[in-house]
């Protein structure tokens, strides 16, 4: 298997198991600060509204619910796989990463020893329409992180 089958497989996995799906069932941990974000991008109809909690200086849970393309559903889950456990300061890193490779059309290639499964999405970079169904989650995230920390 290539590697760009393997992070196709990877998208795909996420697109139907989305991990951390279910914000209005899911309750903020006890003593947790908290930030949410909604995000839409009305060009091709991603939405997603994201809960992030964070308690002693790392992220403690993301929560959401979304509607969308499978990039922006897989990238929300995968998001949420890579950040849950880090520190702020790691997410912000990890966030301006993700950012950079998705905005470099290609030129920049994604660290997967920083991004993880989110490496993934290196290949999104080259679809200039499809950079912001992948990042919409991300965008949420930071704003949430931004409210909460």
């Amino acid at each position: 298997m290539s590697l760009d089958q393997l992070y196709q497989q990877i998208i795909l996995d996420h697109s139907k198991a989305r991990h951390g799906s279910g914000l209005a069932a899911t309750e903020a941990p006890e003593g947790t600060s908290t930030g949410q974000s909604h995000q839409l991008n009305p060009v091709c109809g991603d939405e997603v509204t994201l809960r992030l909690a964070v308690q002693e200086g790392k992220v403690a849970q993301i929560a959401w619910d979304g509607a969308g393309c499978s990039i922006s559903m897989a990238s929300a889950s995968v998001l949420t796989d890579l950040a849950e456990g880090m520190t702020v300061a790691e997410l912000h890193e990890v966030i301006d990463s993700f950012r950079e490779v998705l905005r470099s059309r290609g030129k920049v290639h994604a660290d997967p020893e920083l991004l993880g499964d989110a490496a993934a999405f290196e290949g999104v970079a080259r679809y200039a329409a499809r950079v912001k169904c992948a990042m919409i989650s991300w965008v949420a995230a930071e704003d949430a992180l931004n409210q909460a920390a």
